[in-house]
């Protein structure tokens, strides 16, 4: 096993620094990249029971320096190397949430209490380090997660408008416009390791959340949007029906639309160890496991049977094979956003350009993912041209953005009632894997795109229902334990589980969906 992991490590060294450089998106060393065998030796022996500890140590000096000194030990046994890492780095515990009390306020209470645990001031970055330049205060999931990320702020900052936290709503929209300007797209979080993938683009939707009216910040902003549209669109130009590049895909009938992917093909840095087990278990080339695996973490739903070819098993993942209702359901929401933003700006070139985007983009959704015979918006593997019958809590965002017609948002809504409404709110999809993106799961963001979605289109009596079962589960969780978790098995209203590490307390999305539900039922309309 030690000699297979060694070996493929080796093999994909030189093949991913290619591609890698081909993509042109990994310019900033990653700890895998400045460590290289300390870091493979950390996490393959399992230094750290989470791989995300090693990643996330600052350098107390130089990391040349460091790796001289690594270099000068023909070997280290585990304590030694435990040791080595600590005298070396500083390295982080637990995220700083408060821990429970007897006492047990209201949920708005306790809400409100946590905002200030889980902002985080500007960072600067340190050489060796893996986080990145952040401008202004900003707020943090929680627990393992440290950083800002992309899609979880969306729902976090749901929350802090409706706690009047219109100040640090600002901030984080700027802080995400800064990683635009640094980086040319918004990384699934402010860490080197995180800078060959994005997130689901819900960036448009920040902006809408903002009071702001000053035409400058407007069009920086509709600036913002447009190139990190141009960076999903990437490759667009030059593509074949059949083909695909990066992030987009030409269709059969020469439309484009868009997968999740990496530019990476390498393992990730925080779940080294598991992913080189995964494509040791696979039997598929391991660069091509890697892609997948990545891809999969862009979308956020890390992992599901959603990316899986047999719908079962993380092994057969295939991710980039697949064009998903959510994703392009983000980008109809984002080319409507811009079309939007460009008519404030009396910008009639623009508005027309994204308004044949969003046309064509509704069109294609309709095409190639709404399924009739299920009553459901599906996701499609676009290289065997089948859409896959894999019914999930995706189906809402085409009504979440708009681009679904009034009798289809109904159907959408009546399978819903049939097979994902759960007792404790919304399921995730309706398969059991183990994986955390699947059932008994359910998660605060789909809670709130489906609330959100169904209000839209007038479906109120679904989305009540959906938002009182997930109310009542959060609320027992906190009378229970005094947390408020990162996701919840809403099969029996409890603690949720699966996945890669053990389920966080926190919990920025969940606060922040949760605060906003608490508003009168038109909020967010």
């Amino acid at each position: 096993m030690v000699r297979l992991i060694a070996a493929t490590l080796a093999a994909l060294t030189l093949a991913c620094a290619v591609e890698v450089r081909a993509q042109d998106a990994a310019k900033v060393p990653t700890p895998a990249d400045t460590y290289q065998d300390l870091f493979h030796q950390v996490q393959t022996r399992q230094i750290f029971p989470d791989g995300k500890t090693f990643v996330d140590a600052i350098p107390k000096r130089d990391p040349d320096r460091i790796m001289a000194d690594y270099r000068a030990h023909a070997r280290f046994s585990d304590a030694e190397l435990k040791r080595f890492v600590r005298a070396n780095f500083i390295v982080p515990g637990a995220g700083a949430t408060p821990k429970p009390t007897a006492r047990r306020t209201t949920l708005r209470a306790h809400i409100a209490a946590l905002w200030p645990h889980l902002t985080r001031p500007p960072v600067k970055p340190v050489a060796g380090g893996s986080a990145l330049a952040m401008a202004k205060p900003f707020v943090v999931p929680g627990g393992r997660f440290r950083e800002i990320y992309y899609w979880d702020s969306y729902f976090t900052m749901l929350g802090l408008k409706a706690d009047g936290q219109d100040k640090l709503v600002e901030s984080m929209i700027d802080d995400f416009g800064g990683l635009i300007d640094a980086h040319g797209h918004i990384p699934n979080g402010a860490r080197t390791y995180y800078l060959s993938r994005s997130q689901p683009p819900f960036f448009y939707a920040m902006v809408g959340l903002s009071a702001a009216t000053d035409p400058k910040v407007i069009k920086t902003r509709v600036d913002l949007m447009r190139r990190e549209h141009a960076f999903w669109m990437d490759g667009e130009e030059d593509l074949k029906p059949g083909e695909a590049h990066r992030r987009v895909v030409a269709m059969a009938d020469g439309g484009v639309l868009n997968r999740y992917y990496d530019d990476r093909a390498t393992p990730r840095d925080e779940s080294y160890r598991e992913d080189l087990e995964t494509a040791r278990r696979s039997g598929r080339p391991p660069a091509e496991v890697f892609r997948d695996l990545r891809a999969g973490a862009e979308s956020g739903w890390d992992f599901s049977s959603r990316w899986m070819a047999d719908g079962k098993n993380l092994a057969t993942i295939q991710t980039t094979a697949i064009v998903p209702v959510d994703l392009n359901s983000l980008m109809y929401g984002l080319e409507t956003a811009i079309s939007a933003g460009c008519a404030t700006l009396a910008d009639a070139d623009c508005v027309a350009e994204f308004d044949r985007r969003a046309k064509a983009r509704a069109e294609a959704i309709d095409f190639y993912l709404w399924d009739s015979a299920t009553g459901a918006y599906l996701d499609y593997q676009w290289k065997t041209g089948q859409r896959l019958d894999r019914l999930s809590a995706a189906t809402f965002y085409p009504l979440f953005v708009g681009a679904a017609d009034e009798r289809r948002a109904h159907v959408v809504a009546q399978k819903a009632w049939d097979a994902l409404l759960a007792p404790g709110g919304l399921r995730t999809t309706t398969v059991r894997t183990g994986q955390q993106w699947d059932t008994p799961n359910g998660w605060a963001p789909l809670q709130w795109v489906a609330v959100s979605g169904l209000r839209r289109y007038g479906e109120d009596a679904l989305a009540d229902e959906i938002a009182k079962r997930w109310l009542a589960t959060v609320e027992r969780e906190y009378r229970a334990s005094g947390k408020m978790l990162e996701k919840y098995d809403v099969e029996e209203a409890k603690a949720g589980g699966g996945g890669e590490y053990p389920t966080q307390d926190g919990f920025g999305w969940t606060n922040g969906v949760t605060r906003a539900l608490l508003e009168p039922a038109g909020f967010g309309r």
